[in-house]
């Protein structure tokens, strides 16, 4: 992570080409917004998201909505693919709103708000959720269509869609982060439209909400040591 280059361009070191702090020199104008980010920061943004919304996915209302989804319709392809195309939607809007806003308050105390944004998502996802009972699936649709539309929706506001925009946020690589977390969505939701309701009943959801606290946790804990410890 640390003294990475991006193409022949130094970067400072203890900077980490504007990953964990966009806003240094170095930061939003001349790190990642400005240039793509080399293979090796990519992929640590990559993976970095596909852990935590994969672990954060796990128990989460839009799992549940999986597992109705392929209940309902029975057809398991159309339904991952339109799980596919929500998430991929929703999360590169988030991806890119969490990196826009970063960028227009380059200032510590937007950082401050990211940092706590993620300690407040540590404890969230320690609260269980559920499918609200209001949620329409128009099956008439068919089932790609329906599960396009109803997971997007229901994704709106929903833990792993905030955690996105915090990722993007403090990351500043849109397409990264967005191809990370979509890919934690699916390894997710996959088994859980195959497997459905037997995959909930074999995990402990305590414990994998337990682990994807802390992780949220550790995410904040960083961010307030880098606010700490400026280069």
């Amino acid at each position: 992570m640390w003294g990475h280059k991006i193409g022949n361009d130094p970067v400072v070191q203890g900077e980490t080409n504007g990953i964990g702090n966009p806003h240094r020199s170095g930061g939003v104008t001349g790190g990642i917004a400005s240039k793509l980010p080399g293979l090796d920061v990519f992929m640590e943004i990559f993976f970095t998201s596909i852990v935590l919304v994969a672990i954060a996915e796990i128990g989460d209302k839009t799992m549940l909505l999986a597992i109705l989804l392929a209940t309902r319709f029975k057809k398991p392809v159309p339904v991952i693919a339109g799980i596919f195309t929500a998430t991929l939607a929703n999360h590169a809007l988030a991806a890119w709103a969490g990196s826009t806003l970063a960028a227009i308050f380059m200032s510590d105390a937007f950082r401050f708000t990211v940092a706590t944004g993620f300690i407040l998502m540590a404890a969230w996802t320690l609260v269980p959720d559920k499918v609200d009972d209001d949620i329409k699936v128009a099956s008439q649709r068919g089932a790609f269509v329906a599960t396009v539309i109803a997971f997007f929706v229901v994704e709106m506001g929903d833990k792993t869609q905030v955690a996105t925009i915090a990722l993007g946020a403090q990351y500043h690589a849109v397409w990264a982060v967005a191809a990370g977390t979509t890919l934690g969505m699916m390894i997710a939701n996959v088994p859980a439209v195959f497997l459905g309701e037997q995959l909930v009943a074999k995990i402990s959801l305590r414990t994998v909400h337990k682990i994807a606290a802390a992780l949220f946790l550790l995410l904040g804990l960083w961010q307030f040591w880098e606010l700490s410890n400026p280069a």
